[in-house]
């Protein structure tokens, strides 16, 4: 029987469990992984005026996953979902819907109407998408080259009110 994760606020400590395990995820790129940990660093040195607001799923005493999202500047309800990832030996386990729920529902409580999700066009990607897309999410848009040649930005959105 699997025991269902609890989702609690970001702390410090956490820090090198979230960061070892988005190293352990092939798809996210070393300096994407250097991008994760500029957002945590600014969430943890000051999570109100950050803008972000992150979150863990702990089973077991481990990090299995985590979410950051906050605001989308300069929007009336709009957040984006920044960072979502769940440690390689725990997917498939319910824990990214576990923790997409969890925002969403905090979105919802501020008002949030709009919920934006991106992501890579890369063939790695794919099951990525299709859990968005379970999750409610649709297309919304697709920049070609965005992040390079033939790697096109997709935007999926949830509108949750």
């Amino acid at each position: 029987m699997r025991m269902r994760p609890k989702v609690r606020p970001m702390a410090g400590n956490d820090k090198p469990a979230i960061i070892k395990m988005l190293r352990g995820i092939p798809e996210f790129k070393p300096a994407e992984v250097d991008i994760a940990e500029e957002v945590l660093d600014s969430y943890l040195s000051d999570p109100v005026r950050s803008g972000y607001h992150a979150f863990v799923a702990e089973a077991d005493a481990s990090i299995v996953g985590y979410i950051c999202y906050g605001p989308t500047p300069l929007t009336e309800g709009t957040w984006d979902i920044y960072w979502l990832a769940v440690s390689p030996e725990k997917q498939s386990q319910g824990i990214g819907r576990i923790l997409l729920t969890f925002a969403e529902d905090n979105i919802r409580k501020t008002k949030g109407r709009l919920s934006l999700i991106e992501t890579s066009s890369k063939s790695e990607y794919e099951s990525t998408r299709r859990f968005y897309q379970a999750q409610g999410y649709k297309p919304a848009c697709r920049i070609a080259d965005f992040y390079s040649p033939g790697d096109d930005k997709l935007v999926f959105q949830k509108r949750l009110s």
